[in-house]
């Protein structure tokens, strides 16, 4: 039996399978997102950018109209400090052929989108990736619309479209995926703690009483 490309074992995203591409997270377009608290975008997109970096998992930057809409946020520059933003004129990132570039030059076919605005910035690309046979998850809290119901309305289309949801917290379990993969653990639970709020400092805890059984 021929099983779905967005079910099974096959449609989970692993650090091996998937880039991330994060466009317009800069100042002009946080001004008027209302959808989330504005702080929260910018905590949950840094942790997903952080997530992607302890993997090792390709991240794509891009902003638009950066003389005038202002640098990438910097707690996501710095933790690229020498990855140039693409910097674009197109509103749809995917009409910007270095966009595309960047993201074939990885070899993966699962992008993961996150975006400032939902509406617009992050609905465009998606469907035209989408239609052109890529495997799309959208990273709905590390992205916001100008109210609610933008948003909303959006990651309906996106869903409609073929978009597979995913929160940036999901995606840190999903890479990681079984806790006796104990390489990256220490930095996902320290990025945790700093991001994550109380599951955060929930996984701290229990990482400290793993280390503590371990030398027991």
């Amino acid at each position: 039996m021929e099983t779905s490309p967005k079910a099974g074992l096959d449609a989970l995203l692993t650090p091996d399978n998937c880039v991330v591409v994060m466009i317009d997270h800069q100042p002009f377009q946080l001004a008027n997102v209302n959808s989330h608290e504005p702080t929260m975008v910018v905590n949950n997109a840094t942790g997903l950018a952080r997530t992607a970096k302890i993997f090792g998992v390709p991240v794509v930057l891009t902003t638009v109209m950066e003389g005038r809409g202002g640098y990438i946020f910097k707690s996501i520059q710095d933790l690229f400090p020498d990855q140039k933003t693409i910097d674009r004129t197109f509103i749809n990132a995917w009409e910007d052929q270095r966009v595309v570039d960047a993201v074939k030059k990885t070899g993966r076919k699962k992008v993961v989108f996150a975006a400032l605005w939902t509406e617009m910035c992050l609905a465009m690309p998606v469907i035209q990736a989408l239609g052109e046979g890529w495997d799309v998850y959208i990273v709905t809290d590390a992205s916001g619309g100008v109210s609610k119901e933008a948003h909303d309305m959006a990651v309906r289309r996106m869903v409609a479209a073929g978009a597979q949801p995913i929160t940036w917290l999901g995606m840190g379990g999903e890479l990681q995926r079984d806790w006796a993969r104990t390489e990256h653990v220490g930095e996902l639970a320290e990025m945790f703690a700093a991001h994550a709020g109380g599951t955060g400092i929930a996984i701290a805890w229990e990482y400290q009483l793993l280390n503590t059984a371990q030398k027991a």
